[in-house]
């Protein structure tokens, strides 16, 4: 039996999704769900079936997604904070996610999970990659910029949210996807994660709906800046190499041109290879890990 609960959507909920799919949709929503454990306590029900709600209900917020033709979904499911918690509640965390998130495999979903999981060390570790393949001669100091940190995060393989999520009333992020939704829109909702409706969810999504166009200008604004950003830092190292060659004498516009079109090129090839490089170093790192667990 799927987990993704199968079923169709009511009369009034498939009008409203087609209202909804008229206008701009979110190819890529966030979801910071908070609230189990408030749920629990509200219930009078134990912690962990709190947590078990709260599995269960993003379960059908996928299935929800899914009838929205939204196609990729970012789930907060643990935070390294949270091992904070008393022990009973973290291993009865860690044996649900394990079951659940097995049978999201086997559904074939995009989702992706952030599991013991922090920005600001993801965004450390993206620097420290960048770090490591100065030192190996991949990449030149020169090469590290805001664009070339963004391929060296965890989520690089996908786009950033267009519309992030937070349940239970907490107006925060709580250290998840910083630097991701720095261009997103920001919902916040004071329902508790368990008991999330597909109308808090049209909510959220006409809420990004009403603030579509001012979210996608600051985004083209950046990504002009970003490049003009590049052209910039381009021509300096360019000027700096030609006035190192050509002893102090002119150098006309045309030979300048050459040698940036030149010196972009091998820019990002050196990029390409050191982005391929640091993939090969990560797959090794889990493919160890995983035969590391096998063993144990």
């Amino acid at each position: 039996m799927s987990w993704i609960k199968e079923g169709e959507l009511s009369l009034l909920e498939k009008i409203s999704a087609n209202i909804l799919k008229a206008g701009p949709m979110p190819k890529h929503v966030a979801f910071i769900m908070d609230g189990n454990r408030r749920f629990a306590r509200k219930k009078n029900m134990e912690r962990q079936e709190g947590h078990m709600q709260g599995f269960n209900k993003l379960a059908e917020t996928l299935r929800w997604c899914k009838h929205l033709n939204i196609p990729e979904v970012t789930v907060y499911a643990f935070s390294i904070e949270n091992f904070k918690r008393t022990e009973d509640e973290v291993d009865g965390l860690m044996e649900l996610a394990r079951q659940k998130f097995e049978r999201l495999l086997e559904e074939q979903c995009f989702v992706n999970v952030c599991f013991a999981y922090t920005s600001r060390y993801e965004i450390t570790n993206a620097v420290r990659e960048m770090a490591w393949g100065v030192e190996q001669g991949l990449i030149k100091g020169s090469d590290v910029s805001e664009a070339l940190l963004s391929e060296c995060l965890y989520s690089n393989n996908s786009p950033n949210p267009d519309l992030l999520i937070r349940t239970s009333g907490e107006v925060r992020l709580s250290d998840f996807l910083l630097w991701q939704t720095s261009h997103s829109c920001l919902v916040f909702q004071s329902v508790l994660w368990p008991e999330y409706s597909f109308w808090n969810l049209c909510e959220a999504i006409l809420q990004y709906q009403l603030n579509h166009k001012s979210i996608q200008k600051a985004r083209d604004l950046h990504r002009e800046h970003q490049a003009l950003q590049q052209l910039e830092a381009d021509r300096a190292c360019v000027a700096e190499l030609l006035q190192h060659h050509s002893n102090g004498k002119p150098v006309d516009s045309q030979r300048r041109q050459e040698a940036l079109l030149h010196y972009t090129s091998c820019r990002e090839e050196r990029v390409r290879d050191f982005l391929k490089a640091l993939k090969h170093k990560r797959d090794s790192f889990f493919s160890d890990l995983c035969s590391e667990s096998l063993l144990a």
